[in-house]
């Protein structure tokens, strides 16, 4: 069965059960949330996860089911309303996160939205005891909904003060770092790389991201990058290996709308590949 299929039938049990096991609980059919005031605050919790819970139950299960489901969103709603306490306004300390793209069953319940083809953004509260990835329950009953500020605040409070600065990587040629000791937001400018390259900026440039407190950059304006390719690479695991908040260990070519594509870190691709055809039009050094 499908969780809709189920939903005439199992919000019915919801206010049955309401005036019991929360009576100052309501329903609201308009959201399908179960609405729970807790002081001077209200806490939601939208009935999806029963439904999905129920449509996996035979029916005679399902009394049982939203029984325990009410009982586990009272006892969260308190915990909420606790955390909007030693919080104040959360939304002040909601932050934006990128990491590898996370396997299904890691991304489960967590606020998290594609960020390309290889990373995600994950939404993170800014807490140094109470923080940690937002999941989507505890959205729900902190009523954390538009989520759009969250890079403004990841801007403003964490990478207004990044260092930029250039290091020797070969004979003549630098890589840029871009970096914050310590911050775990560095990594979310990987869709912002260009504003930290020399412009114009015509083949785009190879993007390291080893830890989530640095980005390593090498602008690509000729064949030279042949020969910076693999000790880029080799920089970028070894950081990767020794960094307390590793983030991943690959090269990207950073090029066209934002676009990241992967690079093999032990040999320069070959062929009619994008990255191949590049290299073949580049100037000589």
């Amino acid at each position: 069965m499908e969780p809709l299929d189920a939903a005439a039938d199992v919000h019915a049990l919801i206010r049955d059960v309401l005036p019991d096991l929360a009576p100052t609980a309501w329903f609201d059919s308009g959201t399908s949330e179960v609405v729970l005031p807790v002081g001077r605050s209200e806490a939601r919790a939208s009935s999806w996860t029963v439904l999905e819970r129920c449509a996996r139950e035979p029916r005679s299960a399902w009394p049982k089911v939203v029984d325990e489901w009410v009982r586990e969103v009272g006892d969260r709603a308190f915990l909420a309303v606790g955390e909007m306490e030693l919080f104040g306004d959360v939304r002040e300390l909601l932050r934006l996160r990128i990491v590898p793209k996370l396997a299904p069953r890691d991304r489960e319940g967590l606020v998290v939205v594609p960020a390309g083809d290889h990373f995600d953004a994950m939404v993170m509260i800014e807490h140094p005891r109470y923080g940690g990835p937002l999941t989507k329950a505890r959205a729900g009953l902190l009523g954390l909904r538009k989520l759009g500020y969250v890079m403004t605040n990841t801007h403003d409070r964490e990478l207004a003060d990044v260092a930029v600065r250039d290091q020797p990587l070969l004979p003549g040629r630098n890589v840029r770092v871009v970096t914050k000791p310590g911050s775990r937001y560095v990594s979310a400018l990987l869709s912002e790389v260009d504003q930290f390259l020399p412009g114009p900026n015509r083949h785009g440039a190879l993007v390291g991201v080893p830890c989530h407190s640095t980005l390593l950059l090498y602008p690509i304006t000729s064949t030279a990058v042949r020969e910076v390719l693999p000790v880029f690479a080799d920089v970028v695991q070894e950081m990767h290996e020794a960094a307390d908040d590793p983030c991943a260990p690959g090269v990207y070519w950073s090029h066209g709308e934002r676009r990241l594509t992967p690079l093999p870190a032990t040999s320069l691709p070959e062929g009619s590949d994008e990255f191949a055809a590049l290299l073949r039009r580049l100037p000589r050094d």
